[in-house]
């Protein structure tokens, strides 16, 4: 419509104004809705997610507690050997765990980053819990360790300053080294010392078992062959090289020291200044530490392959570059590790013989 005719007709006019003034007062009111609308979610929203939070606790502390009150009753077990039914229920444990890692991944994204490392750290208890039980009320068949005190053969080379514990020798101490292994194979109080301990009979219970490194200094350690766990105490700028561990490695106090080892958990406690050269199945876990680097693993002695393959252990997993640091829970890369920059690195370590061989 033309300017001049909107002049000549003001009723067209006033219909006209009054239809805007009327879209105004509509758009005012809209304006108005959805900002209470954003008001109302807004403050509702910390409400759900805090009761999401809760209940997601709830759930998972009910399941923890069962869990270890399970744990707890199979371990007061009197005589474990003669009750069939523990296995299944250490089974199902391990199951219960599986569904309450999978409960904190599902919820990680909804949970405070607070909240999912203390719950990821309360799983690798459980699971570190549950394969210690195991090992304590379940041992492997044939295997046992005998009431009458075992004769300890050691052989000494004077030029290389080797010790070397057979396959019967235990080497027991009555030290606490802050695990229940005391009855456990291994090397104690050692200093300066290369110690070697193949595990022979491969596919034999008998050799798959515990084995303690406690209180050596300036030692370097070569064990080859498949165990089922490694225990490490206070150990002092020593080099160890490990082969296969079916089950957990645990590192208390060590300084100034190489560790080159394969496992499908590793948990390290206390250490400084050390390097890590692994292989490992699951997450490397650090507390308390400091000035760690880590690299892949790069061991070699005759048959390590098989060794490998029958810990499952034969491919890498690339999880040694993956720490989780419990003791730092801030969205950054943890100043307590890193990884040991290629040009620092150790070649691969072949401890076939008493002479070891490093290659580049």
């Amino acid at each position: 419509m033309e300017e001049d005719d909107l002049l000549s007709n003001p009723t067209t006019t006033t219909t006209t104004d009054s239809s805007d003034s009327a879209l105004q007062r509509k758009h005012a009111a809209m304006i108005e809705r959805l900002s209470n609308l954003h008001q109302s979610r807004s403050t509702r929203k910390p409400e759900s997610e805090s009761n999401s939070t809760s209940s997601f606790l709830s759930r998972f502390f009910e399941s923890k507690n069962s869990i270890e009150s399970t744990l707890s009753r199979i371990r007061q077990t009197t005589d474990p050997h003669s009750n069939p039914t523990l296995k299944p229920e250490l089974d199902n444990v391990s199951l219960s765990i599986s569904n309450l890692e999978k409960l904190v991944a599902e919820n990680s994204f909804s949970l405070p980053s607070y909240e999912v490392r203390t719950c990821l750290k309360t799983v690798a208890d459980l699971k570190q819990i549950v394969e210690q039980v195991t090992c304590d009320v379940i041992p492997k068949k044939k295997f046992s360790f005998k009431n009458k005190s075992t004769k300890k053969t050691t052989t000494q080379n004077d030029d290389l300053g080797i010790r070397v514990l057979d396959n019967n020798s235990q080497n027991v101490e009555s030290k606490d080294l802050g695990f229940k292994v005391l009855d456990s194979p291994g090397f104690r109080g050692n200093e300066n010392e290369v110690l070697v301990k193949e595990f022979n009979n491969r596919g034999s219970d008998e050799e798959i078992r515990e084995f303690v490194l406690s209180d050596l200094r300036g030692c370097e350690v070569r064990l080859m062959g498949n165990i089922r766990a490694l225990f490490v105490n206070k150990l002092i700028d020593c080099k160890v090289y490990v082969g296969p561990v079916f089950g957990s490695v645990l590192i208390d106090e060590a300084k100034d020291c190489v560790f080159m080892m394969a496992s499908h958990q590793i948990r390290i406690h206390q250490v400084k200044r050390c390097d890590f050269y692994l292989r490992v199945r699951s997450r490397p876990i650090i507390e308390d530490c400091n000035g760690v680097r880590f690299a892949p693993y790069c061991l070699k002695y005759d048959g390590i392959e098989k060794d490998l393959e029958e810990a499952n252990l034969g491919e890498e997993t690339g999880n040694w570059s993956n720490v989780d640091d419990f003791k730092w829970l801030r969205a950054v890369q943890s100043p307590n590790w890193s990884i040991l920059p290629e040009n620092e690195r150790l070649g691969a370590v072949d401890i076939s013989s008493r002479d070891s061989k490093i290659s580049c």
